[in-house]
């Protein structure tokens, strides 16, 4: 047998053997979270469910509706709390469990073992807590169709765009996670959502589009680097097209660009804290 033969062998081998590594991993993540299947989807639905209930069911009833942007508000607000239930999902999926991993049982050692490099443990990470950040936005798509005292009008006018966009958020909200998580020291985590998590939310042109804001174009410019915006306006750009948004193009292209920024900080801070 040539050595030429012998090393695609060996290459079949390795790549098979990360195959079934990886596996292990995504059946071990599924199993887990089979197991909190209740207090995961209680925990993505709660947020929507009370700013649907309050914003959209309730102030139209005692007639404040015009005090939060007329009948027309829960159309808009739709994309903007699919995009906070994939952020939470994410953070909740990657950051918190890393915070736990990276403490003092060390427990991220166990995962590491795996023959995998060890950036690929951290994409394994981010990619589960994408199917779970998909999973979360479309379970808001009924609570807005039911809750709501006024229509919400919404159609899918693209589905690639619509995928698209969902894959690339999900994806961005996982990378958050574990630039967090990877980065933030376990004690501090919950001074994260204090000053970041919340003004993000509230920048994030979750509850406006992006165009309502050139009232105030010193706002309009500084909230760009916040990668919500992208995620809220994706999803009103795919979902609610009769709503203001931003050209799909710079969309995507934004949140590609969030997402190499953010990988590289949370890989840089993953292998910091898994080699030291």
């Amino acid at each position: 047998m040539s050595s030429a033969t012998t090393a695609i062998g060996l290459q079949d081998r390795k790549r098979v053997s990360y195959t079934g590594a990886l596996m292990g991993l995504v059946m071990r993540d599924t199993r887990v979270l089979g197991r909190e299947i209740g207090p995961f989807i209680a925990r993505i639905i709660m947020q929507p469910l009370l700013f649907l209930f309050v914003f959209t069911f309730l102030m139209p009833r005692i007639g404040q509706a015009n005090d939060v942007g007329g009948p027309n508000f829960a159309t808009i607000l739709l994309p903007g709390l699919m995009a906070v239930a994939i952020m939470f999902c994410g953070i909740a999926s990657v950051a918190l469990p890393l915070s736990q991993e990276f403490g003092i049982t060390r427990e991220i050692d166990d995962r590491v073992m795996c023959p995998l490099p060890v950036w690929a443990v951290a994409a394994e990470k981010v990619g589960f807590s994408a199917l779970q950040c998909i999973l979360s936005a479309l379970l808001v798509l009924p609570l807005a169709i039911w809750v709501p005292a006024t229509p919400v009008f919404f159609q899918v006018t693209s589905w690639p765009l619509f995928i698209l966009t969902l894959i690339l958020s999900s994806l961005l909200a996982g990378a958050l996670g574990l630039a967090i998580g990877a980065n933030v020291k376990p004690q501090q985590i919950g001074l994260v959502f204090s000053i970041i998590v919340v003004p993000v939310t509230f920048l994030g042109c979750v509850y406006y589009p992006w165009e309502v804001l050139s009232h105030l174009r010193w706002l309009q410019i500084a909230v760009l680097v916040n990668p919500i915006v992208y995620m809220s306006e994706g999803l009103r750009a795919a979902l609610t097209p009769g709503v203001p948004h931003m050209p799909w193009p710079a969309i995507i292209l934004a949140m590609l660009v969030s997402l190499a920024i953010l990988w590289g900080i949370g890989i840089r801070g993953f292998l910091r804290n898994v080699i030291s």
